[in-house]
């Protein structure tokens, strides 16, 4: 049986935590290096690190907040947000970073995945994946990705993109559903699960937690490897403790 993974993640912008709803009306949560010191006391199992603003602003990931948090975390540290390139990457691995996480820059140039995996190796990269839905009849896929912190769609069907994705070398995916993130209505289970269905690689279900059997629906019925948080964990609606003995005692596998 697989280990599932419970996963905190730190939105970033200016320097602190921010979490919103549908990726806008950003409210300010905690600070990060806080944050980071106190997941991975509570037994994080990864810890993202998300610049959000980035690429919508056209600039680098800003490394010295990255290294703050870095510095206090004790868990594999992954990041994202305006990497577009190798030596992007490779700032961020010089720093400590165990993995960095491209969306957009990847669905721009796709061969940036194949590059990115033969100059660093394959665990070292995450592909991320924001998608949304669209109405039966709209003449676009049902499942659609968006790029630019979702304000760009593209036209492309997410589970032609992933497969894609996996052919290129990636070693996982993080799938953040536009439409549920910040709701707490739970994850979009119809979306992860076409896509962790689809690859053979692990499927990280982001967006939309709320409350325990949230986490379980994402594992059971979407079939997800890992469960990614951010508001529940932040506002100490859920703690990382409670939700692997939660998950345990449904069944699931977790290192507790």
């Amino acid at each position: 049986m697989k280990v599932i993974k419970v996963i905190p993640c730190l939105d970033i912008r200016e320097g602190r935590v921010v979490k919103g709803v549908k990726f806008v009306d950003l409210k300010d949560a905690r600070d990060p290096v806080e944050a980071a010191q106190a997941y991975c006391k509570q037994g994080a199992d990864e810890l993202v690190f998300l610049d959000i603003f980035a690429t919508v602003q056209n600039r680098k990931t800003r490394l010295e907040w990255v290294r703050k948090v870095r510095a206090v975390t004790t868990v594999p540290f992954a990041v994202g947000g305006g990497i577009g390139s190798l030596e992007d990457m490779k700032a961020l691995l010089d720093i400590g970073v165990d993995k960095v996480s491209i969306n957009t820059a990847a669905v721009k140039n796709p061969n940036l995945i194949s590059q990115a995996v033969k100059e660093f190796g394959r665990d070292h990269l995450v592909v991320a994946i924001d998608g949304k839905k669209n109405p039966v009849g709209s003449r676009l896929p049902r499942l659609e990705v968006v790029v630019r912190s979702g304000e760009e769609s593209t036209g492309i069907d997410i589970v032609t993109w992933s497969k894609k994705v996996e052919a290129l070398g990636a070693g996982e995916i993080l799938l953040t559903s536009k439409d549920a993130d910040g709701t707490k209505e739970g994850y979009d289970l119809e979306m992860t699960k076409a896509v962790a269905e689809a690859v053979n690689i692990p499927v990280t279900a982001s967006g939309g937690a709320g409350k325990l059997e949230h986490l379980y629906d994402a594992v059971a019925t979407a079939k997800a490897s890992a469960v990614l948080c951010a508001s529940v964990f932040h506002f100490g609606e859920i703690t990382i403790p409670e939700a692997k003995k939660y998950l345990k005692s449904k069944g699931i596998s977790v290192r507790i």
